[in-house]
């Protein structure tokens, strides 16, 4: 689609800020219908009599769909825009906490999580368009970073809020009201939300000089594309980074970690919320912090940002498990503050991928980057669900401090596997680049 000049800014700031505050609080309940399940894991055990591994599948079902959405969203996002988008989002998630809802099986429940992950997708890129089309360029990489800090609220309100209405009400009133409120949004998206200023007669592009993720594509650019992008070792090394720094957190804030901070830690729920909400909250504090450093440090991004995230969320997450008995309570406090630096880390992939990238690819190479961390999550996910099982610690009543200690041991080689790999694409990016001179052979 041919760039179309940004006109002088004629519409009132008002209207821009009315449309961006509408588009980011649909990502918040985005955020919020993601996490959902995490804050209330112990009760969806027990209401579908589910092992750990089923348990686990949920989630997995969730992010592989919502990885595998990025790019046809962003074809689709190219040609109709964002206000029709984010509307079917937004009711794509109500039909799926509808159905999570009424759910009587184990079965109904992973069609609810289709449901959910694949209106999740929508909101998110739907959000950075509308950045890039309502607001001046310069102004647009400071929005996105906003967006992301302010969209991370969801995860509190899913924490504290949706937890206690589930115990003072039912699962079907509780995940009922998260269906009623998606329908409202997408009432709201539908009525206030406009593709473009109305000064323009057609949608634009992202400008990728301005550091906004350009979240638009074309047919063409999703066929051949993907071969291209991956053929640079600078997209390589954008997905082993988004593969390696936010999985943990992911998996510990989606699933596992209310109950092993609960059953295994011995905490009890308002002191697990409150661990978690501090990872919340650290990851909100850290992310101008990363960027601004992401931004200074352009060559070294790898070694000064991405991989002492890695190292610090080892080093805490093993200092917990070596423990012989349950953690202090300042040290959860740490070990969540140490899985935050792995959101923040993460968005530096995408800054390898637009680094690397023409802009005509971009779209592309972003899909391909943010799978990578989607991917990583899940394997840990099914795989602390499957080790609990296999140690016969599959249901609520079952865990353990000693079970959770062997399951969680699954997320190290994905961190060792991925700090290979961001090594051995970090040199080859370097000489790509002519920043290293060429190994002879």
């Amino acid at each position: 689609m041919p760039q179309v000049p940004r006109s002088p800014v004629s519409t009132p700031e008002w209207r821009a800020w009315l449309v961006w505050s509408v588009g980011v609080a649909a990502y918040v309940l985005a955020i919020t219908n993601r996490t959902s399940l995490g804050a209330v894991g112990v009760e969806a055990a027990d209401r579908f009599q589910a092992d750990a591994s089923t348990l686990a599948l949920f989630a997995v079902v969730q992010l592989a769909v919502y990885g595998g959405m990025q790019i046809p969203i962003g074809v689709l996002l190219d040609r109709y825009g964002s206000r029709p988008i984010m509307t079917v989002g937004m009711l794509l998630m109500a039909a799926g906490q509808l159905t999570m809802a009424l759910s009587p099986s184990v079965g109904i429940a992973i069609v609810a999580r289709v449901l959910l992950g694949a209106g999740d997708a929508a909101i998110f890129p739907a959000v950075l368009r509308l950045v890039a089309t309502w607001f001046p360029a310069q102004r647009g990489p400071i929005m996105v970073q906003f967006t992301g800090i302010v969209g991370q609220a969801g995860q509190l309100i899913a924490l504290v809020p949706l937890a206690a209405l589930l115990h003072a009400t039912t699962w079907t009133i509780t995940f009922g009201s998260i269906a009623g409120l998606g329908v409202l949004f997408a009432i709201l998206v539908f009525l206030i939300i406009r593709n473009h200023p109305p000064e323009r007669d057609a949608d634009v592009t992202v400008n990728t000089d301005t550091g906004v993720i350009r979240v638009v594509t074309s047919a063409i650019d999703t066929g051949v594309g993907i071969r291209a992008a991956w053929a640079h070792p600078g997209t390589r090394l954008a997905f082993w980074s988004h593969f390696t720094t936010p999985f943990a957190g992911t998996a510990f804030v989606l699933l596992w970690g209310m109950p092993f901070l609960t059953a295994a830690q011995g905490l009890d729920t308002a002191h697990a919320a409150g661990i978690i909400s501090v990872y919340v909250v650290a990851g909100m504090v850290l992310g101008p912090v990363i960027g601004d450093l992401s931004r200074r440090l352009p060559n070294y991004r790898s070694l000064a940002l991405v991989l002492p995230a890695v190292g610090v969320q080892m080093v805490a997450w093993i200092v917990v498990l070596a423990l012989p008995g349950p953690a202090p309570l300042w040290l959860l406090y740490l070990l969540a503050i140490a899985l935050a630096t792995g959101g923040p880390a993460s968005m530096i992939a995408f800054d390898h991928a637009r680094t690397h990238n023409p802009s005509h690819r971009l779209s592309t190479a972003t899909g391909v980057t943010n799978a990578g961390g989607f991917i990583a999550a899940l394997i840990a996910i099914f795989l602390i669900g499957l080790a609990l099982d296999l140690q016969g610690a599959g249901t609520p009543e079952t865990y353990s401090l000693d079970a959770f200690r062997i399951a969680f041991l699954m997320p190290i080689p994905l961190w060792i596997l991925g700090v290979v790999f961001i090594l051995i694409e970090r040199k080859r990016t370097r000489i790509r680049i002519g920043l290293d001179p060429e190994r002879r052979r």
